[in-house]
């Protein structure tokens, strides 16, 4: 099957090859993938900067999420059958979506939303079950509640604008211009244009910010919660909390203590907690969000769609941060 893959972290071209079609155990399913879509975890593994939590053999498959069509059971699988249109995010170790074929537990995945076509749904297993967890799991969002969600126009934003909405909450967004038409449409009820405004000096008393930037935007975000707020962050550095709960060993968790010991500080200053959010795949959760988006509560915003010839062209794209939504690869 055609795939693309690295053979070293830090290769910044994919190589487009043929490998062999992956075989399935019992538990597993095999299926042919349609449309895959490109997330910032995906350059992360590439350059090895996630090699502290996730090691790969290589060469390695890139791609986290993927919508598709069943062509393999394993024996022990009775929920899913032959035909059926998929969705989903595999788990961390058996990555590998920028590809033909994919073996995947019957757990990782649920069937595809009926009213979205393929490159659609490849846009949302990554963000949705992150932004999921990330409001239900750990914000725990009420209605009313104030939330920041930064970057707004990009693939993690466009969804969870919309998820923040239908769970009642008020909304504020950060974006340039020429997408702030775009996240109101979307629901966002407070915009600012982050280059010509800074949102640490126009929001306060905020119950939870949504960090996808990290840096200095991460470091910020502190300044406009109420004591007892959260900040839930993709892009920042895994704690000791983060580390405990995930299981790492006492010196890598020790490292991760000193190094995120500024935002500790400021944990402490500001009466606030922060979490580092590292997805769990969730074939379940992945169903309620079906049930979101066929009733048209939530829908997937798309940037582009590059045939599998053009990955590395869309993977420099994707990456610039200049995507509207999300930027899917269609395989079949």
């Amino acid at each position: 099957m055609n795939a693309a893959v690295i053979h070293r972290y830090g290769q910044k071209n994919l190589e487009l090859t043929k490998i062999e079609i992956p075989k399935i155990s019992s538990d597993d399913l095999l299926v042919e993938i349609h449309a895959a879509s490109i997330n910032p975890i995906d350059y992360k593994v590439r350059d090895g900067k996630v090699k502290m939590l996730l090691s790969y053999k290589m060469p390695l498959v890139l791609g986290n999420d993927f919508s598709g069509v069943i062509v393999k059971v394993g024996k022990s699988v009775t929920e899913f059958q032959v035909g059926d249109e998929v969705y989903g995010r595999p788990r961390k170790s058996r990555i590998g979506t920028f590809a033909e074929y994919i073996a995947i537990h019957k757990d990782d995945i649920a069937i595809k939303p009926k009213n979205l076509s393929f490159e659609e749904a490849a846009a949302i297993p990554l963000i949705g079950l992150t932004t999921y967890q990330a409001f239900y799991d750990i914000m725990q969002i009420k209605p009313n509640d104030k939330v920041l969600i930064q970057a707004g126009s990009g693939g993690v934003g466009t969804f969870a604008i919309q998820l923040a909405k239908l769970m009642g909450a008020y909304v504020a967004t950060t974006t340039s211009s020429r997408n702030e038409a775009l996240v109101k449409r979307l629901g966002a009820d407070k915009v600012i244009n982050y280059k010509n405004e800074n949102f640490e000096d126009i929001l306060s008393d905020y119950d939870y910010v949504y960090d996808t930037l990290g840096g200095e935007a991460l470091q910020n975000s502190f300044k406009i919660l109420k004591p007892g707020g959260k900040i839930v962050s993709l892009s920042g550095t895994p704690n000791y909390r983060f580390a405990k709960a995930y299981g790492l060993n006492l010196w890598k968790s020790l490292l991760l203590k000193f190094a995120t010991r500024k935002l500790t500080d400021l944990e402490k200053q500001y009466e606030v907690e922060y979490h580092f959010l590292f997805m769990k795949p969730s074939g379940t959760q992945l169903e309620i969000i079906r049930e979101f988006i066929e009733a048209k509560k939530i829908v997937p915003i798309i940037d582009r769609v590059v045939l599998m010839d053009d990955i590395q062209k869309a993977f420099e794209y994707s990456e610039s941060g200049r995507a509207k939504g999300k930027v899917i690869v269609k395989i079949k």
